[in-house]
């Protein structure tokens, strides 16, 4: 009985440790300067973070913690926490300091860890860096010591991550409103392992389908109907299954692991793992073609822009989303938008420190020679952003410290440098420091702006704006821009080097076989 006791009495001691990137093999390469821009904190500082109302760190990882304080005693050890906002691969220094460091923290005494990744990295020396990352922590940590991991939605899954970990919990709506819940999967999830009642079993089905991010979409579309599938099938067997988390891929990262992957983790039974995701791959190969969409032209935008007695709309700038490694500087549809007199529009969010920075000198009310881009390189990474020189008045200025209001970036702080908004005909355009994709109205908000009297909303993002926008905009007055950029999602126009073939849809007759 005593010996019983003590067990009850026992408190895990969990590590916390995660590094954040999706990477775009073409965006230029991610600096330990990039990071410490958005993320770097270690210890009391990361705990606190998470704790926090508002945390400034990745919502699933603040949830996890949460969830665990909520359910029960536990021991964090917040080790380290790295994010970036998305860009090219991963310096490799950059990458061997915070493995040095984690793992050198990380021993058998550890009771389990959670590892909160986006899973779309690449490092200049390796193709599977999360992989990688996995497998040491699991050397280091001994293997019974459970492994939580949550990912994103975009994740590239390779085998070795799945053979490393107990249990992986992925986004499953996209735009990705759910971090929260998945950072209480997560928790729920240990808690179960921890006490016995799961000795999880990971199966892992890779698809030979690799979709550029504009199809993934779960509201409506292929992806949405795979992810209900899967949580219907979950629900009829009846407790055997932990989480089924299905992966839409980052093509941009161009890796050997680009495909759609379907992950299940059974509670005992890899038998039944395995089935569900080859059941739930035969769903998702069976509707391969929903997973090509056709963007709206440039001049039909232009046309769109226009029309004066149509309902107000909002664009998608697709080519230069910042939330898929786009530099967001981009001057190509704001320039033919001046050139055409369109009215009423309202652009957001152009990142240039140095205009953000002669507005500010300039003030309120001022007009002077708006100059975009004005320290551009000529880098690859660089060539579309086209330096533009207008007549602009500054009609708003903000310290760019705000709290996401809708949508993916509800209720996090968020720390955009000097903004400013700024009047160029019959465009209002805001200007940020910190480049970051405008998914949320409270970039236009911070300026006062009324999302309601637009005629014209145009935002820098893939389709994470979609949540963030719904109370205005619906699929109907929605469109997705062929504009150019890092993240034009018109994949022929990219030379893809390490993407599986034949893949669809670059190859229509791609074939998959049942795994067995």
């Amino acid at each position: 009985m005593m010996q019983k006791d003590q067990m009850r009495k026992h408190i895990p001691k969990i590590a916390l440790l995660g590094l954040i990137l999706e990477s775009n093999r073409f965006a230029r390469p991610a600096s330990l300067d990039d990071f410490e821009r958005l993320t770097v904190k270690r210890g009391k500082a990361l705990i606190d973070d998470a704790r926090s109302a508002t945390p400034s760190i990745a919502i699933e990882f603040s949830a996890f913690v949460k969830t665990m304080d909520a359910t029960g005693d536990w021991q964090p050890v917040p080790i380290l926490l790295m994010a970036s906002r998305p860009l090219g691969v991963v310096q490799k220094a950059v990458f061997e300091s915070y493995c040095a460091e984690v793992i050198s923290q990380l021993d058998e005494s550890f009771d389990a860890v959670y590892l909160c990744h986006h899973g779309a990295m690449v490092a200049e020396h390796l193709q599977d860096p999360d992989g990688a990352i996995a497998e040491m922590v699991r050397s280091a940590v001994g293997p019974k010591t459970p492994i939580i991991m949550t990912l994103d939605l975009h994740a590239n899954i390779s085998d070795k991550m799945c053979h490393s970990v107990d249990l992986i919990c992925g986004y499953r709506t996209n735009p990705h409103v759910d971090q929260n819940d998945r950072g209480q999967e997560a928790a729920f999830g240990l808690r179960q392992i921890l006490h016995g009642l799961a000795v999880p079993e990971i199966a892992h089905v890779k698809l030979p389908l690799a979709p550029s991010s504009i199809t993934l979409l779960t509201a409506n579309g292929p992806l949405g109907r795979a992810v209900d599938f899967g949580q219907r099938r979950l629900a009829e067997l009846g407790g055997k299954i932990l989480n089924i988390s299905i992966f839409g891929n980052f093509i941009f990262s161009d890796v050997p692991e680009n495909g759609v992957s379907i992950v299940v983790t059974a509670r005992d039974d890899a038998v039944v793992a395995t089935s569900l995701a080859n059941e739930i791959a035969a769903f998702i190969w069976n509707a391969r073609d929903d997973y090509v969409k056709s963007l709206t032209p440039f001049e039909k935008a232009i046309e769109i822009a226009l029309d004066t007695g149509r309902k107000p709309v909002i664009f998608a700038d697709s080519g230069d989303n910042p939330g898929g490694g786009g530099s967001a500087r981009t001057t190509g549809l704001l320039s033919a938008l001046l050139a055409s007199d369109a009215q009423n529009i309202l652009y957001g969010s152009f990142f240039d420190m140095a205009l953000a920075r002669d507005a500010h000198a300039k003030g309120i009310g001022a007009i002077f020679k708006a100059v975009f881009n004005q320290t551009r390189n000529d880098t690859p990474w660089e060539q579309w952003d086209e330096p533009l020189g207008v007549e602009a008045k500054v009609i708003g200025l903000h310290d760019g410290e705000i709290v996401g209001r809708l949508g993916m970036m509800a209720g996090r702080k968020l720390s955009l440098g000097p903004c400013a908004l700024l009047e160029i005909a019959g465009v209002r355009v805001v200007v940020i420091s910190e480049r970051a994709q405008t998914a949320d109205p409270v970039f236009f908000e911070m300026f006062d702006q009324d999302i309601a009297a637009a005629h014209t909303i145009i935002v820098k993002s893939r389709g994470h704006f979609r949540a963030g926008f719904a109370p205005w905009f619906d699929g109907s007055n929605i469109y997705e821009i062929d504009t150019v950029g890092l993240t034009s999602p018109v994949l022929s126009r990219w030379d893809f080097k390490n993407v599986p073939q034949p893949s669809f849809p670059f190859q229509t007759k791609a074939e998959w076989k049942r795994y067995r």
